[in-house]
């Protein structure tokens, strides 16, 4: 059951206030209700785009199928592209029959239907802004994906800069003219967390830092990567959760997004 508006509960309102039968407090009161689709197991917020600059996003990890083909089903009826996070290699098999548009990455364990499935190219970037998303270690990538398919979610165009830990930084004075070339970047690291401040020294834009949980004994579950960043010496550097790559994306999404809508409308 949707609750809110739909074009045709719309096109009725408009009827009634032309004819008289609602006032306009009543007609813009009506017209503000939040648009929800009730599914029995969740109430899907349909109207967070407009709120929020992105649709709701499904977190997959304890769902049922049943529950998300109700979930994928209310967003697509709406326009909605998907994005569901942490989800499993079985719980994505048995949703690819019933959404065989829907992509899996089984690295960032992410799934997705709709919008761009690749990095894009030279126009997009005009219109969601450029995401760079950058690793210090290949063990460090499941977050990495994750990051970067939300970012692709959001419309941004990404790159990704895979491998240029500190312990090797020469690997990242390569990759400088890319990194400046972006309205915001994802650092994923793990270990001692010290690549963001690195990278954050090289830029004149928001660093996302996310610390993963890799690492030795000392380290402590991502723990020393975590406070390594918040303590990082680098001003534009900010931090979120360990292994929150869904979070450092969306907020780099986001970030690029604004960028982009500022550089068209100066551009007008």
């Amino acid at each position: 059951m949707i609750i809110g508006m739909d074009r045709q509960e719309i096109e009725r309102l408009v009827g009634s206030l032309l004819q008289g039968e609602l006032c306009a407090a009543e007609f813009v009161d009506r017209l503000a209700r939040p648009a929800i689709a009730d599914v029995g197991e969740a109430q899907i917020d349909l109207d967070r785009a407009q709120r929020c600059g992105f649709p709701e996003v499904v977190f997959a990890e304890g769902k049922t199928v049943a529950a998300m083909e109700k979930i994928f089903a209310a967003q697509l009826a709406r326009g909605i592209d998907v994005l569901a996070t942490r989800m499993s290699a079985a719980q994505a098999a048995e949703l690819q029959v019933r959404f065989p548009a829907g992509r899996y990455n089984p690295v960032g364990r992410t799934f997705r239907i709709g919008g761009p499935l690749e990095p894009a190219r030279d126009g997009q970037a005009e219109q969601g802004g450029r995401v760079v998303v950058v690793t210090a270690g290949t063990s460090d990538l499941p977050v990495a994906e994750e990051a970067r398919e939300t970012a692709l979610w959001t419309g941004a165009s990404v790159s990704m800069v895979c491998d240029v830990g500190v312990a090797g930084p020469h690997r990242l004075a390569a990759k400088v003219n890319l990194l400046r070339q972006a309205d915001a970047i994802v650092v994923v690291a793990g270990m001692e967390g010290a690549l963001p401040s690195v990278v954050g020294g090289y830029v004149a834009c928001p660093v996302i830092a996310v610390p993963t949980s890799i690492g030795y004994g000392a380290s402590f579950g991502g723990v020393a990567a975590l406070l390594g960043m918040l303590n990082s010496c680098a001003a534009n550097v900010t931090v979120v959760n360990i292994d929150a790559g869904f979070k450092g994306g969306y907020v780099a999404g986001l970030i690029a997004r604004n960028l982009a809508i500022q550089r068209k409308r100066s551009g007008d």
